[in-house]
């Protein structure tokens, strides 16, 4: 290559390795990083066909994720693959994968040439590659930390470049690639730190609590007074269920059960707050004054909910197993959302008169026979066939509260 057009490919190399290095300074989506990496190096000379990366994240559903980036014409196409827990690092396809040998091995750079007299096909990757139109594989890894156990839960990025041109890669390219590649490893680090540290907060504490954490509520007393729909609901029986159940089988029972109430809310635009042993505590909150969409909200996970509970007693019944029931109590009122306990030992969580009031209400389902509950309050605001079942004393609640329930 002539040196003005190799100085040009070097300047143009320089700003894919500051833009990475920019990327992990900011918030930005893996998926962009990957993306916009590949379309750089592409558009610099780097005669690229595929890139890839996997990594091990941290989260409740999904063991690791992959991002695929293709090239179309002058740019390319990202695609996002997610590995469930249970299915990732067990397949035939992951034991015969080049990544699989680089973790057992610690080699952290593989080249196959997959077409001419040096093509070596020793992976079933390599023969798929070769079949859609690659003509060079190299991949790389790079581990976060030294420490790390070698295997496939080690800490750290696996990736891998592919080309279709005839020659394949040439050693400039390849050492460009190295090059770019452990700045992309540093920018993803960083986001992939950055998504972890989000999927806890929200999964430990809701969306909204984890948001309002990482904007710097994390102090005791730190929070805000919210008018909201607050929804209570209570596994019948599980005192029983415990008794007469192994530990295993009683877990396994309690978690489809939240998947039925907890899922419910979560998927009709509720927030989770907390589970109380086998009890789902949730608020729908209510932020532009007007209590009607949030008591909508709560009605549809209602409904959901007894639609989710329906489908796994069928379930059970199949396994011969007893059919499961759950109160649920609904309420509208003024709670203080925020950082309750001690300095050391913080919850988010809501607290007031109200929440009170509302798992009152849900233990009145045992008593009155009726699987949903409301306040007179709620019932204004969610316009159904109710009727009254009474003024009720609820403890801990001054005054009688009129309790609603649907016409069955």
């Amino acid at each position: 290559m002539p040196e003005k057009e190799a100085s040009a490919s070097a300047v143009l190399i320089d700003g894919v390795a500051d833009w990475l290095m920019s990327q992990a300074l900011g918030e930005a989506d893996l998926h962009d990083i990957v993306g916009g990496c590949c379309d750089r190096l592409l558009a610099a000379g780097i005669p690229l066909w595929r890139g890839f990366v996997t990594f091990r994240i941290l989260h409740p559903k999904f063991a690791s994720v992959a991002i695929v980036w293709r090239r179309d014409e002058r740019t390319g196409t990202v695609e996002r693959i997610e590995t469930l827990h249970g299915e990732a690092f067990t397949s035939e396809d992951w034991r015969q994968s080049p990544i699989n040998h680089m973790l057992s091995t610690q080699i952290p750079f593989l080249r196959r040439r997959l077409r001419g007299e040096e093509a070596f096909l020793d992976f079933p990757v390599c023969e798929e590659l070769r079949e859609q139109g690659a003509s060079d594989y190299v991949a790389w890894m790079v581990a976060f930390a030294r420490d790390n156990e070698p295997g496939p839960h080690q800490d750290g990025i696996i990736g891998s470049w592919s080309t279709d041109r005839p020659s394949g890669f040439s050693d400039s390219e390849i050492r460009t690639l190295v090059r770019i590649q452990r700045r992309l490893a540093v920018s993803l680090k960083v986001q992939i730190k950055q998504q972890i540290t989000h999927t806890v907060l929200a999964t430990y504490l809701g969306k909204d609590a984890g948001r309002q954490v990482l904007d710097g509520q994390i102090r005791r007393g730190d929070g805000e007074m919210l008018h909201a729909v607050i929804w209570y609901s209570d596994l019948r029986d599980s005192t029983r269920l415990a008794d007469s159940l192994s530990a295993e089988d009683f877990l396994e029972t309690v978690n489809s059960y939240f998947e039925c109430t907890a899922g419910a809310v979560l998927a009709n635009g509720g927030e989770v707050l907390r589970f109380i042993g086998d009890a789902v505590l949730a608020i729908f909150p209510i932020r532009d004054g007007d209590p009607r969409s949030a008591c909508e909200g709560a009605m549809a996970a209602a409904r959901d909910a007894e639609a989710r509970l329906q489908a796994l007693n069928q379930e059970r019944a199949g396994k011969r197993l007893e059919a499961l029931d759950y109160g649920l109590g609904l309420h509208i009122g003024d709670v203080m959302f925020g950082n309750i306990g001690v300095p050391e030992r913080l919850e988010f969580s809501v607290i007031g008169p109200a929440a009170n009031e509302v798992a009152r209400i849900e233990s009145l389902t045992k008593t009155l026979g009726r699987r949903t509950l409301a306040s007179a309050e709620f019932a204004r605001c969610a316009p159904r066939d109710w009727e009254s079942t009474g003024a009720h004393a609820l403890r801990g609640v001054g005054t009688a509260v009129e309790v609603m329930a649907l016409k069955t």
